[in-house]
């Protein structure tokens, strides 16, 4: 007798004590609370809610449906359906204890089974849903079909012949001989004494099927053998109906004998807990402290990548991604190798930070959404971009693989999508979470932990996904020395408010200011105000970074600065009020010359021209042996005509050494800004999820109450009529009755039976759930359809109670296919 047992129910329909019949008279004899729970373990079952209980189960024995939910069981839980299938239905709980053994997790993975309205019935009497053998196969835990199944085609003589050849007596039929050699092999102390006459090779071949695969080949496997005649260990066992011929070069070992040869169990090894994980205790504030160092430079990184393409990205390929060398120089740009450079990429991509630009030469450049993003303190940014990661179908781990039609996988681009992807990251990082704070363990028992919880899913990810899942958290600041920090635990909980105030405390603070030096150089001995990190990041070149930033000043970034629409003056006011070192004299120097110089060369569209004042600059730039390919000419003593497009000419002069700038048709300077390049505003790339979303609470409080009603409308029929059937004629009632009717029905969400005229006057009789009653009409849910419909209250002519009680006992619904 087992010492733990399920919770058993009530049997039957409400105030019934007969087993029920159907999946759907089950579900009828739970209660409320009950159904709550099915809805919110199988969310699918909610879109779109069911009309009544019959067509809940009914939803709820599909395949698809099925196979969700069984993905969703853990190991043990698993191993409790083999057993559960290879049982009758009718089966007991302690037929179950047996297959299984009398654990004490066992009455919980029943209850869990039930509650998923996969097994179902009273403990005495349980029942699997039909679709569940289905998907089990034919053969569930490695075990054969039944003896009765396997010898289903055997003649009714040559099944006496086994009987004579195992010592039993014969049989009538054919059926009697299958029965009594089930029996036999069902025996322990039968088979026992059978297998001490058998040779040693023919255990050997038992021991070959016994835990599966339970099929084997042999030649004339369908030949009739006597055991007089056996001649090799596999006829030997052919003989006596231990191997059962399943083909002309197949046999296959029945059920029932490999159940006694297991010992009476279908699994070798039960596994009623997950395997135990080996844990690294940490300081917590060193966990914290690496995690916050990390989350920092996550966001230093997307900001450098997409300060980086601010004036001008990559193109977007045809097919959608970045190419592979743009990727190598996003890495270099970086300094970080193409994995975690694609990670940034990715994740900037997922948070709406950076997207294509629509234009017909598309390229990728940061979205409006960025310079908000930027204006945020650091914190915040990092917690939008672990938030983001956490749910993103997203995995930048596949950039750089191959999919199935042996295409490559770019960054950015389609096919790097996995609808698994958040459900790994919860898990695993759930898991280090629930260990005490400031708790490492190892990546291949996480793993192991994962797969014993969802050893579905995980049979088709392998490792890949998990350990992906492991370095992301740690380069994003997750986690840190391989444990949950502080504001990775808000995080996964989704309060990213916290998760922010969390980390806040741990982040260096903003500087506002700067060391110069006199070798053109400046220190930034900790991360700057944004204010000032833009300014610098026009007017100098990060020449290192790490624990304090150096920028570098030189002629092409000063040179930027000004053709962004800054003056001379505004630099040397920049310096004097961020540097807490005296402003260096090379620097000004550096600045005056250049500004001294910048602007007095102007270049137009002709194809394009040269103006400038200084005539000896023209004539200068004419005997110059390295601007011959611009093929220019002079048309005024201050203009000068070159051959290509104005933006070529620019950039050709920088590079002799002059500081020109464009001007427009008529003849305005044009300032460009680096910062200026935005793509339109972009929504946030699609989720893509094969999972429905979480009910939330009000949405599965409503499904009940809808559920009942339809169930209700359906077992019911019209106070004081039998079997169903319509009244005589329309029910009639006042216009005052039959609004005082509608209003109780609607506060009490119970169905009415109404009569009802159409616009074509045909009158009609419907059962209806009011659910509003405003501005004349009724909006109620008509069970027939299972759809909301309005009605105008002058269409109406009566109302009629429904009688429940008298009903629920005597009116059954369609059969339910999982019966």
């Amino acid at each position: 007798m087992s010492t733990h047992r399920p919770p058993d129910r009530p049997a039957g329909t409400p105030g019934g004590s007969a087993p029920p019949r159907t999946l759907a008279e089950d579900l009828r004899g739970r209660g409320d609370d009950e159904i709550a729970l099915l809805l919110r373990a199988r969310p699918d079952l909610t879109t779109p809610v069911p009309v009544d209980l019959t067509q809940l189960a009914t939803r709820a024995t599909t395949r698809a449906s099925v196979a969700r939910v069984l993905e969703r069981l853990d190991r043990f839980t698993l191993q409790v359906v083999d057993a559960a299938v290879v049982l009758p239905d009718g089966f007991a709980y302690e037929a179950l204890c047996e297959l299984v053994g009398d654990v004490p997790q066992l009455a919980a993975a029943v209850e869990t089974l039930r509650v998923r309205a996969l097994l179902w019935g009273p403990t005495s009497s349980l029942r699997v849903v039909r679709t569940v053998r289905d998907l089990a196969g034919t053969a569930p835990a490695g075990l054969g079909p039944p003896l009765a199944v396997a010898l289903g085609a055997t003649g009714p003589s040559r099944l006496q012949e086994v009987l004579a050849d195992l010592g039993l007596p014969p049989t009538a039929d054919a059926v009697g001989a299958i029965a009594a050699m089930a029996g036999m092999f069902g025996d322990h102390k039968a088979v026992a004494a059978l297998l001490t006459q058998a040779p040693p090779a023919a255990l050997e071949v038992l021991d070959k099927l016994v835990w599966g695969p339970p099929t084997g080949s042999v030649r004339g496997a369908d030949r009739p053998v006597r055991a007089d005649e056996a001649n090799s260990p596999v006829e030997w066992l052919l003989a006596r109906g231990l191997l059962v011929p399943a083909g002309p070069q197949t046999v296959v070992l029945p059920r029932e004998l490999a159940l006694v040869l297991r010992g009476g169990r279908v699994h070798r090894a039960l596994e009623p807990t997950p395997p135990d994980i080996a844990t690294t205790p940490r300081d917590p504030q060193a966990v914290d402290a690496a995690a916050a160092g990390a989350a920092f430079t996550a966001v230093r990184q997307v900001e450098k990548l997409l300060e980086l393409w601010s004036t001008g990205g990559p193109p977007v390929l045809r097919a959608g991604g970045l190419g592979v060398r743009d990727l190598k120089r996003v890495a270099a740009a970086l300094d970080v190798p193409e994995a975690e450079a694609a990670v940034w990429l990715e994740l900037a991509y997922a948070t709406g930070l950076v997207a294509g630009d629509g234009e017909p030469d598309e390229q990728w450049l940061p979205t409006p959404a960025y310079d908000v993003w930027r204006a945020r303190p650091v914190a915040e940014r990092w917690a939008a971009l672990a938030g983001v990661w956490l749910e993103t179908t997203r995995v930048p781990g596949l950039v750089g693989t191959r999919d199935d039609k042996d295409r490559p996988v770019n960054a950015l681009g389609p096919g790097i999508d996995r609808t698994t992807a958040p459900e790994v990251r919860h898990a695993l990082l759930g898991r280090l979470a629930d260990l005490p704070p400031g708790t490492s363990a190892p990546a291949a028992d996480l793993l192991a932990d994962l797969a014993w919880h969802r050893p579905v899913r995980t049979a088709r990810l392998r490792s890949e996904l998990a350990d992906r899942t492991l370095v992301e958290a740690e380069l994003l600041g997750v986690t840190g020395r391989g444990a949950i920090g502080g504001a990775g635990r808000a995080l996964l909980n989704g309060e990213l408010n916290t998760a922010a105030e969390a980390l806040a405390p741990l982040l260096p603070v903003p500087l506002d200011h700067v060391l110069l030096q006199a070798d053109l150089t400046a220190v930034a001995p900790g991360p700057l105000v944004v204010e000032l990190a833009q300014e610098l990041h026009m007017a100098a070149d990060i020449e290192s970074t790490g624990g304090a930033t150096v920028y570098r000043f030189s002629e092409p970034s000063i040179r930027r600065a000004l053709d962004s629409g800054r003056t001379a003056a505004d630099l040397h006011r920049l310096f004097a009020t961020h540097s807490r070192t005296p402003v260096p004299q090379p620097l000004t120097y550096l600045v005056d010359d250049i500004a001294r110089r910048h602007g007095r060369l102007r270049v137009g569209a002709a194809s394009a021209y040269l103006r400038c004042d200084d005539e000896s600059v023209l004539s200068e730039l004419l005997a110059d042996r390295r601007a011959t390919g611009l093929r220019m000419r002079r048309l005024a003593p201050t203009v000068l005509a070159a051959e290509g497009a104005p933006d070529a000419v620019l950039s050709a002069l920088r590079t002799l050494g002059y500081a020109p700038m464009a001007e427009s048709a008529t003849g305005d300077v044009v300032v460009t800004r680096p910062d200026a390049r935005r793509t339109p505003p972009r929504s946030l790339p699609p989720r893509v999820t094969g999972e429905p979303p979480a009910p939330s609470a009000s949405l599965i409080s409503a499904a009940v109450s809808t559920i009942r009603a339809g169930d209700r409308a359906a077992v019911s029929r019209p106070r004081g009529l039998g079997n169903g059937e319509a009244p005589a004629e329309l029910p009639r009632t006042s216009a005052a009755e039959t609004l005082l009717a509608l209003q109780s029905a609607l506060a009490d969400r119970r169905p009415v039976w109404i009569g009802y005229v159409t616009r074509e006057g045909r009158a009609t009789q419907r059962i209806i759930v009011p659910l509003g009653l405003e501005g004349g009409y009724v909006t109620a849910q008509e069970h027939t359809a299972g759809e909301l419909h309005t009605y105008p209250l002058h269409r109406i002519t009566g109302v009629e109670a429904v009688d429940v009680a008298d009903a629920a006992a005597d009116t059954e619904t369609g059969a339910d296919t999982a019966k």
